[in-house]
């Protein structure tokens, strides 16, 4: 059985904490007993200088003063023989053996450890030796002192330990156990809040901790993760409702004429039916490409538009102007060429849109120019189409950018089509890393569109002249309501993506 996330950092805390307390018990028996061990060596070093330093004046008395009954001081002179030893000491053996006192007057070692049985003491025993006298009379005064009250406090709190260290392991584990799911319990509750969100109990937003820490960051992020999923949900559940609607209405026609003709048997019309069949297939046509065409756009949006190109806009602008008639189309061609980095099919669909909407809704002339820079410098070129019909209110004019956008819902599909052609235009021009703009031409409509340029505009030329408006009546500033802004080309261009 697979343990929680709870119950795995509990035993992995608690392991932690046996592991950093086993280390700590050790390091602390080991340091007690070698601070223990050294308050031994100072003492017996301090009893073996004052027992020298009456040896050197002399006056050592018989038998030598000593301080508790677990120390032993002998004084031997050069031939190893005991001249004068504390009361308990022995009188005629030695402490240390001859090879023992060899290796201390070789200089090899000053300190041993002895069995106290050698002394009838319990425990190991620590000597000192320092020499001591006269050189002439040279002498070494050995200090023994037991280490049985050493290891008898190191034994003691080793025992301490033992018991001490398990429940205190207990103890922390209990903590460890609650604090972790004190700790946890904001994730069970995002867990609980996604769930809910799952079955769709409530909206779908978490409920976010009080405690501003790293759950709380995260329920911040997942909300806003949710909000935009959210976002693109509703976008989708629009545009798949608003398509559905688009392509219901060409072919509840086609269905309505084809059950007339039935009807009506013999005394069909067929040329004309097939005229209007046609008419509403490429319409339904053009709204099923500039769906495909803005599906392609989303699914794109992640990477990178293709290798741009350049493009001369006073050739592309000829080419495009083929394709309509003149008038009311007139172009005005650049003085000198003018060149973008674009995609050539992207601009031939922007002008192609753009040009279809203007000639729409035109009254006498609709303008197609390009021009250097406009008002943002040498590094953008411009492209302008004017008509002087109705415009766009200024408070409509962002709106309109939006798929399936018409100003005026009650006007006929075929008139006004379905209201994706500036959006697949701004799109388009922002692939290109351009912008789109629409404003006043006094009268009609002026939509410019800036695109990154590709060379420097040539020497004398002002780029930041404006272009100049056409000639003609003025209008005031009053716009029309009421405007489409389908711009569907009547023959679209595909886009390679």
């Amino acid at each position: 059985m697979r343990l929680s996330l709870r119950a795995r950092l509990t035993i992995i805390s608690a392991a932690g904490l046996a592991a950093g307390l086993a280390v700590g018990g050790l390091v602390l028996i080991g340091a007690l007993g070698y601070a223990l061990q050294r308050t031994v060596d100072t003492e017996a070093l301090k009893t073996a200088e004052a027992v020298a330093r009456l040896a050197g004046q002399n006056a050592l008395p018989d038998p030598l003063p000593v301080a508790g009954g677990q120390v032993r001081v002998q004084v031997l002179d050069g031939q190893g023989r005991i001249r004068a030893a504390s009361i308990d000491a022995d009188r005629l053996v030695p402490m240390l053996y001859p090879d023992e006192l060899r290796r201390f007057q070789a200089g090899e070692r000053d300190r041993f450890y002895l069995p106290g049985r050698r002394l009838g003491l319990d425990g190991p025993i620590r000597v000192v030796a320092v020499p001591a006298g006269p050189a002439a009379d040279p002498q070494t005064v050995l200090v023994a002192k037991s280490t049985a009250d050493v290891r008898h406090s190191v034994t003691v709190v080793r025992s301490i330990l033992l018991v001490s260290f398990p429940l205190l392991l207990v103890a922390l584990a209990a903590v460890a156990w609650r604090v972790v799911g004190a700790t946890l319990r904001p994730v069970e509750t995002l867990r609980a809040g996604a769930e809910e969100i799952t079955g769709g109990a409530r909206p779908g937003r978490l409920p976010l901790p009080a405690s501003h820490d790293e759950i709380h960051r995260l329920a911040v992020t997942l909300n806003g993760m949710l909000g935009r999923l959210e976002s693109a949900r509703a976008r989708q559940r629009a545009f798949v409702a608003d398509a559905a609607h688009e392509l219901r209405s060409p072919l509840a026609n086609m269905r309505t004429q084809l059950e007339v003709a039935q009807r009506l048997g013999p005394a069909t019309e067929w040329p004309a039916v097939a005229d209007d069949l046609l008419a509403d297939t490429q319409r339904l046509s053009r709204l099923v490409d500039d769906l495909l065409l803005l599906a392609r756009f989303d699914e794109a949006a992640a990477r990178p538009p293709r290798a741009a190109e350049p493009v001369e806009l006073g050739e592309l602008l000829t080419a495009v102007a083929e394709r309509y008639p003149t008038p009311p189309l007139r172009v005005v061609t650049p003085r000198f060429p003018l060149w973008v980095l674009a995609e050539p099919d992207a601009l031939t669909r922007i002008l192609g849109n753009l040009l279809d909407n203007a000639l729409r809704y035109t009254t006498s002339e609709v303008v197609l120019e390009a021009g250097p820079g406009g008002w943002t410098g040498p590094a953008y070129h411009l492209l302008t189409v004017t008509d002087d019909g109705p415009g766009i209110p200024a408070g409509d004019r962002d709106r309109v950018f939006d798929r399936f956008t018409r100003l005026d819902d009650a006007r006929a599909r075929d008139a006004g089509g379905a209201g994706l052609g500036l959006a697949i235009v701004r799109e388009l021009v922002r692939r290109q890393g351009g912008t789109v703009t629409l404003g006043d031409a006094g009268p009609g409509l002026r939509v410019e569109v800036r695109l990154p340029a590709e060379r420097p505009v040539p020497d004398g030329h002002d780029e930041r002249v404006p272009p100049q408006p056409l000639a003609g009546g003025q209008r005031a500033d009053g716009d029309l309501p009421g405007r489409s802004v389908q711009t569907g080309s009547a023959s679209p261009t595909t886009l390679s993506e």
